[in-house]
């Protein structure tokens, strides 16, 4: 699920997500007991129309509400009621459902769907897409101010959690622009890379490496493109402080390139400077 809205800390009102059971988004007037509710009913098979009707037949206020269900089966359904500021509206279609209100009009739910249909990849990604998508059809008609983006998955987070990501940006004047930065950077920490992107550590890649060990003063020996054991030892430390792990092979040599890049960016070295880099006391 993603959100963005012009409403301080909107994730931790909007999303609601459990793996195995489905996703509920209740906004506009939210009644935040939606989300524990509804993704109750599902883990318990109920479908998203029908966890939907109970939660708003329920609900004396539902005429000021919004919200989105889907389910594990990727069944979706939709409730805006009448007394929701405009433009209030929703869409469905396969395997998502999008809504909004306070919006400049209904383009930007048409381009949120239009978006996550047309696009491809890691869900994490299309959701991110069609979020800035609506974006840039309208959205909020007060503006901007936090984005959130939420995506489980049974024992796909860290150290075996659903939360595979969990992402807010509460307060911010372009909150879809930083939750992308986010995204990107969760990629990095805890995506290994693909096959096809490992490199050996050697020649002029382990040279530039040791030039970057030696710039962070962690490394003392020869700028050689050895992967000696001084080396090795020396790039493990600065890739675990950097917690760039999940792209490093350590035993094998092998680390992503994009690593080099990274930490170059993170500690102010252009191209130039880093071929300067030569042997010499730290």
């Amino acid at each position: 699920m993603a959100v963005q809205s012009k409403f301080l800390a909107v994730g931790a009102i909007v999303p609601w997500a459990r793996a195995g059971a489905g996703a509920v988004a209740t906004q506009a007037r939210g009644n935040a007991t939606f989300g524990p509710r509804g993704l109750a009913m599902m883990a318990e098979g109920v479908s998203a129309p029908e966890a939907l009707e109970q939660l708003i037949a329920a609900d004396d206020d539902r005429e000021h509400r919004q919200i989105g269900l889907i389910d594990a089966q990727g069944e979706s359904a939709i409730f805006t009621g009448a007394e929701c500021l405009a433009w209030a509206g929703g869409l469905r279609g396969n395997h998502y459902a999008v809504q909004g209100n306070l919006l400049v009009d209904r383009a930007t739910v048409e381009a949120i769907a239009m978006t996550f249909e047309e696009s491809a990849g890691e869900l994490a990604d299309r959701l991110m897409a069609a979020l800035a998508a609506g974006q840039r059809a309208g959205g909020d008609r007060r503006g901007q101010q936090a984005a959130a983006l939420l995506v489980v998955r049974e024992n796909g987070g860290y150290g075996g959690d659903d939360r595979y990501v969990d992402l807010r940006v509460d307060d911010a004047a372009q909150p879809i622009e930083r939750l992308k930065i986010l995204l990107d950077l969760h990629h990095l920490t805890f995506q290994a890379p693909a096959e096809d992107d490992w490199r050996v550590i050697k020649g002029n890649l382990c040279r530039d490496l040791q030039r970057i060990l030696r710039h962070a003063g962690q490394y003392g020996g020869a700028i050689d493109g050895c992967y000696d054991e001084r080396t090795r030892q020396a790039l493990g430390a600065l890739v675990n402080r950097e917690n760039l792990t999940m792209r490093f092979r350590e035993t094998e040599g092998l680390i992503d390139q994009q690593v080099l890049l990274v930490l170059q960016k993170r500690l102010g070295l252009t191209s130039d400077q880093l071929g300067t880099i030569e042997e010499g006391d730290i």
